[in-house]
């Protein structure tokens, strides 16, 4: 007999999230009824033009920019309720999720390794455990040589490189990257894209990526066009 599998609980799901600016006649409707649901160790490519909602949803599910309505559960777990949070918001992303923005935004008195220590420090892993971790991020990142650089020594890739290992520091179960290739050429932003493909497939973790950068499509698992705030296509 064939014994039933367990189902496969999603790194994110978001259900009819709406996001509302102003009111009145200044109401503008940010983001429209998005529903979408993400796997474990799958990469999203989320596609769309400016002012299309993408960055709306994006810091939604970042915990950073409370929907008007619609909910969202991480890793199975409820964390809003429309702007209502239902966990610690800022524990909770430490634990659970990564971020990485357009720019590195290292801190430039920090080495390489102390900008992933510190993300590790914060979270009260102790100091010698937290070099460690961060040595071997930055080892699995192909960056551990650079490690005692400080940022300004570092080319646009390798802060990238850095700015992804601080990222993966507390093993976040979610990875959410806003434009991280902006910034980079054609070669150093396929590579950025390359590493969020291998981190997603062998870590498990589920990563969203919004760009505008179509040379980079069949790194995704899945593709998602969002326009005028809303989910418009999903294309395998």
């Amino acid at each position: 007999m064939k014994q039933a599998t367990d189902p496969i609980i999603p790194a994110v799901e978001v259900t009819h999230l709406r996001k509302v600016y102003g009111s009145g006649h200044t109401e503008v409707v940010a983001m429209r009824d998005a529903t979408l649901s993400i796997a474990p160790g799958e990469i999203v490519g989320m596609f769309g033009p400016s002012g299309s909602g993408k960055s709306t949803l994006l810091t939604a599910m970042a915990l950073i920019n409370p929907p008007t309505s619609g909910r969202i559960s991480i890793g199975g777990k409820p964390v809003m309720d429309g702007p209502r949070a239902l966990v610690d918001l800022r524990a909770f992303r430490r634990e659970h999720l990564g971020f990485v923005f357009q720019k590195a935004n290292l801190i430039p008195f920090l080495t390489a390794l102390e900008n992933v220590q510190i993300a590790l420090e914060v979270n009260d892993t102790a100091p010698k455990a937290a070099r460690k971790r961060a040595m071997e991020l930055l080892d699995y990142l192909n960056i551990g040589p650079r490690a005692n650089n400080l940022p300004v020594a570092l080319s646009g890739g390798e802060q990238q490189r850095v700015a992804v290992a601080r990222a993966l520091a507390n093993n976040p179960s979610l990875i959410l990257a806003d434009e991280p290739t902006a910034a980079l050429d054609g070669p150093l932003g396929r590579q950025v894209m390359e590493l969020f493909a291998k981190i997603a497939h062998e870590r498990q973790a589920g990563v969203i990526v919004v760009t505008h950068d179509h040379r980079t499509l069949d790194v995704f698992d899945r593709i998602l066009d969002v326009e005028d705030g809303m989910i418009q296509s999903r294309i395998p």
